[in-house]
């Protein structure tokens, strides 16, 4: 073993006065969220860009203790090391450290106390530009015992910010124009505060479709201010979804969202043969999954309308998936199609369709995508599991897209990302005229929102293509 495998103190008797030791640590926005979870030091300067930029600093800056931490890193750890005992310690505070800034600590042996061992430390900490960041003196108890014990491994800590995700997902649609958007009877809480979020973030100008009464009834329960919102009064569900499907018709509205009604009951409006908003396409679902474990954006595909898609149907929902992708500025997906197992065998019909879709890409039947398959879940998003399984291809644990086998399947695989390994799920319908945002009662008022973006981007890209005919 190496000597960085252990931790290794200095005794007393080993100090000199004038002996010093030095760490050298780099600002990263995680270390200011760590921080601030163990200290629930929460102040906006530190955790609130927006906040911040109307502060003394224009920008966050890091807890003024995070600098105090790295020096006790130093005298725990490195200098006198294993065994000290904290005594004292007084800091001044000359500038903040931002994102980015590089510090150096450095702590320096000034006087030595025989009688009880004690050690007093001049205590420095300078920035990259070589300006001080933090002085001080701090006194220690110093091991008089040689301490040597291997280096305690320490646990990977992720920070699961989904607010941070959100905002992410959102700012996609930043700087685009709010779309007229058509809300299908939003009679409860949670629709109308996801229609209260998007108008917020810009996303979009609702129309309220469905009996005014209940509307009015469910934001009056709630304190939802409905200001100047226009709604459509309606006398049920039904009549609010042939109404919604018939302004897109006559081109009022770009973007249908779902409200309190049931799934059945709008799409039935939208897939109708004579008035409904069919393309030559089959209607199809994409999640797309924001998960901290995953280092891009994961579209889930078809986990919401088609129940047992054949070939032909897989090979739009495919094409659906691939389209959105690029929408969202994915050059080249990769679409990885989902079986149990990654050979090809007559007795399970989806790694047939695999095998089949990938032939039709290679035949130019199925454009803009890299696809594989059949590939099982591990081998499409690890590469690790690739190559263990000797799994050669440009697809395998880069997958960008994931078509799974049916709706059952890829409606546990998205539900089990989200509540399992908190991703946050954005949904939209894809296929149809324009972008159906597909809500679930269980949906935050965020992911409805982050839903709309997606339905905007969506919007804007069909303006730009009407443009160039």
């Amino acid at each position: 073993m190496n000597a960085t495998e252990y931790i290794e103190n200095r005794t007393y008797d080993e100090i000199q006065v004038g002996d010093s030791a030095t760490l050298t640590r780099t600002l990263k926005p995680e270390d200011i969220q760590l921080f601030a979870v163990m200290s629930g030091d929460v102040n906006p300067a530190h955790v609130d860009p927006e906040y911040a930029k109307s502060g003394m600093f224009r920008e966050v800056v890091a807890h003024g203790m995070w600098g105090g931490a790295l020096i006790s890193t130093v005298l725990g750890t490195q200098f006198p090391g294993p065994g000290t005992i904290y005594v004292d310690q007084s800091l001044h505070f000359s500038r903040p450290v931002t994102l980015g800034d590089t510090v150096t600590v450095k702590v320096t042996a000034k006087r030595k106390f025989d009688h009880n061992h004690h050690i007093l430390f001049d205590c420095e900490c300078i920035n990259q530009e070589g300006l001080k960041v933090i002085s001080g003196q701090a006194e220690v108890k110093a091991p008089i015992e040689k301490i040597k014990r291997l280096r305690k491994e320490l646990p990977e800590v992720t920070i699961l910010d989904r607010e941070a995700r959100y905002r992410h997902l959102v700012a996609r649609a930043a700087g685009l124009e709010s779309i007229p958007m058509a809300v299908v009877h939003p009679c409860d809480g949670e629709s109308l505060r996801g229609v209260l979020t998007a108008i917020e973030a810009n996303l979009i100008v609702p129309i309220l479709i469905g009996p005014e009464a209940k509307i009015r009834a469910a934001a009056e329960q709630h304190n939802f201010d409905l200001g100047g919102l226009k709604i459509v009064d309606v006398p049920h569900s039904h009549a609010a979804a042939a109404q919604a499907v018939a302004m897109v018709r006559a081109g009022k509205v770009e973007a249908l969202m779902k409200g309190s009604l049931h799934t059945d009951e709008l799409m039935g409006a939208v897939i109708a043969a004579d008035t409904g908003l069919r393309t030559e396409r089959r209607i199809s679902h994409v999640f797309m999954a924001e998960v901290p474990t995953y280092p891009r954006p994961l579209f889930i595909t078809d986990a919401a309308i088609n129940i047992d898609p054949d070939l032909e149907c897989k090979a739009d929902i495919v094409r659906n998936a691939i389209d959105l992708a690029l929408i969202l500025g994915i050059a080249e997906p990769k679409v990885a199609i989902l079986a149990a197992v990654e050979t090809v065998t007559p007795k399970m019909r989806a790694t047939l369709d695999a095998a089949a879709l990938c032939k039709m890409a290679e035949r130019g039947q199925i454009l803009g995508g890299v696809l594989d398959g059949p590939l099982a879940f591990d081998n499409a998003i690890s590469i690790v599991a690739a190559k263990t399984k000797g799994i050669l291809s440009a697809v395998a644990g880069r997958a960008d897209i994931l078509v799974v086998p049916d709706l059952e399947s890829g409606n546990m695989l998205a539900k089990q990302l989200e509540y399992l390994a908190d991703a946050l799920l954005a949904g939209v319908v894809v296929g149809a005229r324009v972008p159906i945002v597909l809500t679930s009662r269980a949906d935050t008022a965020e992911a409805r929102a982050a839903s709309c973006a997606i339905a905007v981007l969506m919007a804007h890209d069909k303006r730009r293509q009407v443009k160039s005919l």
